[in-house]
C-alpha cells in the first residue's frame, strides 16, 4: 500500500526530504526543461486549442450517459464472446479479478500498466491470495521490486537513476550489472520474457472503451501490452468507467494529442485495438478467455457532479505532473497519492478519502501551468480549491489562519484598520531602504529565503485626493483597481501608472470602497468569504461607469476575471461580474492596445532587462507578448532568461505555508535571471515584485527589481527631460 502524510507537519517533513535529494531535483528539473520544448516543437501549427475544445466537449456529451454507454459496450462485446462485469468499488474489482483466476486454475499473472490497478491495489489484493503477479512495463516493474507506487502516470519510475536500477538489478539476477540503459533494458527483458511465456493469465488497462464495438484501445511504448494481452490463455482488461467513448472517431480526438502531452511523442510505438476473444491454442477449445472489468468507485457519482464532472475529462498522460514546479522539486510520492499532480490532488479525496488528500490538496500554487497544458481543458486549479473545500468541511478544527481571514476580509474597514496599524508597529523593525530588518517573531527561520517589505507609511488610498487628476474631454474613463499591495505596499507603482498614463487622456478613478480582490480567500478555500468581497467590489466598482477597469496586479486580474464569473453565477450579480471582466486590463495591454503609445514617446537607455512572466498574466489574463513589445517601444534591451514563465515561488499564501518550496522555486528564477546580465528585472505583478526584490536583496545582488509600470514611467520622464 502506499503511505501518504496524513497531516501537514508529516508532509513538511517528506518535502523536505525529498528537496535534499539532489539527483531527484536534477532530473525532474532536466526532465521539465526538456519536456516544455518538446511541446513547442510537436504541436507548431496545430490549433491545440481547438482541439481541447473538441475532447472537452466530446466527454462531457459522454459523461451523462456513462450507464447507457456501458450497456451498448457490454452488448456488443458479449456478442464477441467477452465476458463483462461492472464493479461498484476497487474492493469488488479485484475479488472479480480474483474469482477469474481462481475459476481459470492461474497461477502466475502478468501485468501491462494500469493506473486502474494502481487505485483499487490490486497487485496486494492478488499476492495476498496466493498468485504471483509481474509488473512487466520497465518502470512498473522496477518499482514493483522496489514495492514503491508510481511517481508519475506514464514513467513511474522516473524519479529513480541508472545506479539505483543497476543496483537493484544486481541483486535480481544475482551478478553485477553497469548502470548503461541499454544494458539494463536487455535485462528486464531476459527476466520478463520468462514471465509472459509461462503466465497463465494477462491483465491490462485500456485508454479506451468503445460502445459502438465493444472495442477496447491500448496505447504504449513497449511491446508488453500486446503481450501481456495475447499470451497468456486468459485476458482481464481492468478499466474505469470514464474511459467508455461512444465511437472510434472519439477515441481518435483524444489520440492526436494524448501520446504528445503524455511522452512528446507524435504517436506512441504501439497502438492495439481488441475486439472479441481473440484464438489462443493454449486455451481450452483454442480461444482465449476474455474479461473486461468496468470500475465504477465512484465515477458515476462525480459524473453527476455540476463542479466535480470535468474531472473525468482526465486522458491519464500525466501532462500536468511534467509542467507542476512543485511536482518537478518533490517528485510524484510527495505530490499525489496514487494518482500524482494535479489530478492526484483531486482524485485521492474521491477514490481514497480525505485523510490521504488533506495534507497535499494544500500544496497548490495556483500557478494555472496544469489548466493551461491539459489535453482535455479541465480547469484543474478551480477543482483543486473546490476538492480544498470538501476537506475543510470534514475537519474537526478550522485552522487558525481561515478563522483570522473569516473575520477580517469581509470587513474592509477592519482590513484596512490593521494594514495602518500594522504599519506603525513595524517602525522598529524597518531598514530604511523599504525592507524589514528581520524576520517579525511569528515566522521561522526557514520563512528568511527573501527580505520582506515594509508596509507603506501612507497608503495609495490615502494619496489618491493629491493624485487625482481631472481630464477635460477624456479619451476613455478607467477605474484602478489597486489590489492590497499596490494600496498598501507598493503605492509607488500606481503612482507610476498615473505618471505613465499622462497626457494620454485618460480619466482615472480610484473608487474607494474597494477592497481585497478575495484571491487569498480562495487559496486557503474560503468560498464564501471570496464571494463576499466580490460582491463588495461590484458594488464599488460598477463597470457601466467605466470604458476599462485597469489592474497593476496580474494576480487580482487573473482571478476577477476567472473566479468571480464562477463565485456569482446564478445570482442578480452574475451580469454584472461578466461586464466587470469584459472590461478588464492589464497595464502593458491598455498602453500597447488602446493607447498604442509610441517609441517617440519614451527614452529607455538602453537598459538591459530581463522579465518574469507572471503566472497569472500570461495563463490566467491570457497575456504574453504585450509586456514583452512595451518593453521593446520603451526602449529597454529585452535579455530572455530561462523559463520566464515559470512561478516565483509566491503563490499568495503558498509562500508562507511552505517555505522551503517557495524558496527553491525562487532560487531557480533568481539565477535563470542572473544568467542573462541584466540589470534590471520586471514584472506586471506586485506579489511577484515582493518575491523576487526580497530574493535579490537577500542573495545582495545588484539586479533592480521593478514593475513595468515603473520602467515605463520612468523611460517616458526620461523622454521629457
Amino acid at each position: 500500500m502506499i503511505d501518504t502524510a496524513q497531516n501537514l507537519k508529516e508532509y513538511k517533513k517528506r518535502l523536505k526530504k525529498a528537496l535534499d535529494n539532489k539527483f531527484l531535483r536534477s532530473a525532474m528539473g532536466t526532465f521539465a526543461s526538456a519536456y516544455k520544448e518538446a511541446q513547442g516543437r510537436i504541436f507548431q501549427g496545430v490549433d491545440v486549442e481547438g482541439l481541447r475544445r473538441e475532447i472537452a466537449k466530446g466527454k462531457d456529451e459522454a459523461l451523462p450517459h456513462l450507464e447507457e454507454l456501458y450497456q451498448a459496450f457490454k452488448a456488443k462485446a458479449e456478442a464477441a464472446g467477452v465476458k463483462v462485469h461492472l464493479a461498484a468499488t476497487a474492493r469488488e474489482a479485484n475479488e472479480i479479478i480474483a474469482a477469474i483466476a481462481r475459476d481459470n486454475q492461474v497461477k502466475k499473472i502478468v501485468k501491462s500498466k494500469s493506473m486502474t490497478a494502481e487505485e483499487t491495489f490490486l497487485n496486494d489484493h492478488l499476492e495476498k491470495d496466493g498468485y504471483e503477479v509481474v509488473e512487466t512495463d520497465l518502470g512498473e516493474w522496477i518499482i514493483q521490486l522496489r514495492h514503491e507506487g508510481p511517481s508519475h502516470m506514464v514513467m513511474p519510475a522516473i524519479h529513480l537513476s541508472r545506479q539505483e536500477v543497476a543496483d537493484l538489478f544486481s541483486k535480481v539476477t544475482g551478478e553485477p550489472q553497469e548502470p548503461d540503459i541499454g544494458n539494463l533494458v536487455k535485462v528486464a527483458r531476459k527476466e520478463l520474457r520468462k514471465a509472459f511465456l509461462t503466465a497463465d493469465m494477462g491483465i491490462s488497462g485500456a485508454n479506451f472503451a468503445i460502445a459502438a464495438t465493444g472495442s477496447l484501445g491500448i496505447i504504449s511504448n513497449e511491446g508488453n501490452a500486446r503481450l501481456t494481452t495475447t499470451l497468456p490463455r486468459v485476458h482481464v482488461a481492468l478499466v474505469g468507467v470514464d474511459k467508455l467513448v461512444p465511437d472510434l472517431h472519439s477515441a481518435l480526438r483524444i489520440l492526436k494529442i494524448l501520446p504528445p502531452r503524455a511522452t512528446g511523442q507524435i504517436i506512441t510505438s504501439y497502438v492495439s485495438w481488441i475486439t472479441g476473444a481473440n484464438e489462443c491454442r493454449t486455451a481450452t477449445g483454442g480461444q482465449k478467455e476474455m474479461h473486461v472489468v468496468f470500475l465504477d468507485n465512484g465515477r458515476l457519482a462525480i459524473s453527476r457532479d455540476p463542479i466535480f464532472s470535468q474531472a473525468l475529462r482526465c486522458v491519464r498522460c500525466g501532462s500536468c505532473a511534467n509542467v507542476c514546479p512543485i511536482y518537478s522539486l518533490v517528485g510524484g510520492h510527495n505530490y499525489g497519492h496514487v494518482y500524482i499532480g494535479a489530478i492526484g490532488l483531486i482524485l485521492t479525496y474521491f477514490y481514497h478519502g480525505r485523510k490521504n488528500d488533506r495534507a497535499i490538496v494544500q500544496n497548490c500554487l495556483n500557478c494555472q501551468a496544469c489548466k493551461a497544458i491539459c489535453p482535455a481543458g479541465i480547469d484543474l486549479p478551480h477543482l483543486i480549491k473546490e476538492t480544498y473545500c470538501q476537506v475543510l468541511q470534514g475537519e474537526e478544527k478550522l485552522p487558525l489562519k481561515n478563522k483570522l481571514l473569516r473575520r477580517v476580509l469581509k470587513d474592509r474597514k477592519l482590513f484596512h484598520f490593521i494594514l495602518r496599524r500594522a504599519s506603525l508597529a513595524q517602525k522598529p523593525l524597518a531598514r530604511g531602504d523599504g525592507f524589514i530588518r528581520h524576520l517579525p517573531f511569528f515566522f521561522g527561520k526557514e520563512h528568511d529565503f527573501r527580505s520582506l517589505p515594509v508596509i507603506a507609511r501612507t497608503p495609495f488610498r490615502d494619496l489618491w485626493p493629491k493624485l487625482y487628476q481631472k481630464v477635460d474631454n477624456p479619451r476613455y474613463r478607467v477605474a484602478l483597481f489597486g489590489g492590497c499591495l499596490v494600496d498598501f505596499v507598493y503605492p509607488e507603482q500606481g503612482i507610476a501608472l498615473l505618471k505613465a498614463l499622462k497626457d494620454q487622456g485618460v480619466q482615472v478613478e480610484y473608487p474607494m470602497e474597494q477592497t481585497c480582490c478575495g484571491l487569498p480567500a480562495k487559496m486557503m478555500a474560503e468560498k464564501d468569504v471570496a464571494k463576499e468581497v466580490a460582491l463588495q467590489n461590484l458594488a464599488a466598482l460598477d463597470p457601466a461607469d467605466y470604458d476599462y477597469i485597469l489592474t497593476l496586479c496580474a494576480s487580482c486580474g487573473s482571478h476577477i476575471k476567472e473566479a468571480y464569473p464562477k463565485l456569482l453565477a446564478g445570482t442578480p450579480a452574475a451580469v454584472k461580474a461578466d461586464q466587470l471582466v469584459s472590461k478588464l486590463i492589464d497595464f502593458s495591454s491598455f498602453l500597447t492596445q488602446v493607447l498604442k503609445v509610441t517609441p517617440k514617446r519614451f527614452r529607455g537607455g538602453k537598459k538591459k532587462v530581463a522579465y518574469h512572466s507572471p503566472c497569472h498574466l500570461c495563463r490566467g489574463m491570457g497575456v504574453v507578448q504585450e509586456p514583452r513589445d512595451l518593453l521593446a517601444i520603451a526602449g529597454l534591451e529585452y535579455l530572455p532568461a530561462r523559463d520566464e514563465d515559470t512561478c516565483c515561488g509566491m503563490g499568495g499564501t503558498f509562500s508562507m505555508d511552505f517555505p522551503e518550496l517557495s524558496a527553491e522555486l525562487l532560487k531557480k528564477k533568481l539565477d535563470a535571471v542572473e544568467e542573462t546580465g541584466a540589470d534590471l528585472l520586471v514584472t506586471d505583478c506586485p506579489g511577484c515584485v515582493l518575491q523576487l526584490k526580497g530574493g535579490m536583496d537577500k542573495r545582495k545582488s545588484p539586479v533592480k527589481v521593478k514593475h513595468i509600470a515603473e520602467v515605463v514611467a520612468e523611460a517616458q520622464e526620461a523622454a521629457q527631460d
